[in-house]
């Protein structure tokens, strides 16, 4: 049976790394990774495995603690996520976002969730093309966000990919790259990690990449 269109998706709806590996790419052929992604290879890890999950579909669904949106430095709304966002929030985000004094490209500022089923927005600009550090320090600093209000679960769209024009499978990189880190440095502050993507293009970089940066057993 079909989902209503307008269906919360809880989070145990979603299906872990691990899960998902097994279930849906297990007798897929193994990539081609870039060469130059990192000097040592990750290595298997399921507890950290655990708190990821890839999922496609409409962010403003989630009902997690925090939904992350690519935003202008102006904070006031705009196009794709962003703009969804606003209107499935409603106007009182807008007029929270307002009194904000806009963020700069690469922080990250948080407000309520409204009328979306999650908590919390954290707004975060990315870089308008490939500019890899600050599109890291985008992800970071909506990471330390989630700990500083003990958010412990986290929506994440495909940040800076759309009108900003940074290339769907480098931004992808840098995205699972610094979750990586972020885990194996801090693995017991955020229970779960969702990699929410629309296109078709981007879910296949994310699970490319998954595999090479939360590898298997």
């Amino acid at each position: 049976m079909a989902k209503a269109v307008n269906a919360v998706v809880k989070l145990t709806e979603l299906i872990n790394w691990n899960e998902y590996y097994h279930t849906v790419l297990a007798t897929q052929r193994v990539p081609v990774y870039r060469d130059n992604l990192v000097s040592v290879t990750p290595t298997f890890n399921e507890e950290i495995n655990n708190k990821i999950s890839l999922w496609q579909g409409d962010i403003t669904k989630l009902e997690v603690d925090a939904v992350v949106t690519a935003a202008n430095n102006g904070l006031l709304g705009g196009g794709g996520v962003d703009g969804a966002i606003h209107k499935a929030a409603g106007p009182e985000l807008l007029e929270e976002c307002k009194t904000l004094n806009g963020c700069e490209t690469g922080d990250a500022k948080i407000t309520q969730g409204y009328k979306l089923p999650a908590k919390h927005v954290i707004h975060t600009v990315g870089p308008k093309g490939e500019k890899p550090d600050l599109l890291k320090a985008a992800y970071e600093n909506c990471l330390k966000l989630c700990v500083e209000n003990n958010l412990k679960t986290v929506a994440f769209p495909c940040i800076s990919t759309g009108v900003y024009g940074y290339p769907q499978e480098e931004a992808a990189i840098v995205a699972i790259k610094t979750i990586r880190s972020f885990l194996e440095e801090n693995p017991h502050l955020i229970d779960m990690i969702v990699f929410t993507v629309f296109l078709d293009n981007d879910k296949l970089f994310y699970e490319k990449y998954l595999q090479f940066f939360f590898p298997p057993k």
